[in-house]
């Protein structure tokens, strides 16, 4: 049965009816993973979206707060290695080494040198990188938290615990 309820972003929600239609067209298939995955698609799409403007008006693009948010997340005193950077953001070196000069340019890091080693170099957060990135960050829980204030607790677990099985099971799966 189809339905035209309208999601959170406003937009109607039509899968149920694109899954129906396949099922009359295609009854030999299976088209339920299509009831999850396609809304899942259509939720990153809105996501990635609304990040990217919030991302802006904190005068920052979403790979500089990838950047900026793993630093952060390193505790004092806020600082990693461009390799350890690229393990979190899984990036190239060389996709590393531009994103660093951009940021170095605008302020929100430094490099400097390890003081135990000196062939070492450590990328550190900056007090107006620390700000930028909390600034940002806390605009972006409000409005995820306000995409999700549908779900009760529990609900948001059994989500949470579902998204990660199916991250799980492609992790090791070849594609």
């Amino acid at each position: 049965m189809s339905r035209d309820s309208r999601n959170i972003a406003g937009v109607p929600d039509d899968v149920d009816g694109i899954v129906a239609a396949w099922r009359r067209e295609r009854p030999d298939l299976d088209s339920a993973p299509l009831l999850i995955l396609s809304r899942v698609t259509r939720l990153a799409e809105l996501l990635a979206a609304r990040r990217k403007r919030i991302f802006a008006e904190h005068l920052l693009r979403p790979y500089e707060f990838d950047v900026l948010a793993a630093l952060r997340r390193a505790g004092e005193p806020y600082e990693l290695t461009p390799g350890q950077l690229i393990g979190q953001t899984h990036v190239t070196s060389g996709t590393m080494t531009n994103r660093l000069d951009v940021l170095v340019e605008r302020g929100l890091v430094q490099r400097r040198p390890d003081p135990q080693d000196g062939r070492v170099i450590r990328v550190q957060l900056t007090a107006a990188g620390r700000a930028r990135v909390d600034s940002a960050l806390t605009a972006l829980l409000q409005v995820e938290a306000g995409l999700l204030t549908g779900l009760d607790d529990d609900q948001r677990r059994i989500l949470a615990d579902g998204l990660q099985r199916v991250l799980d099971g492609t992790v090791s799966r070849p594609r």
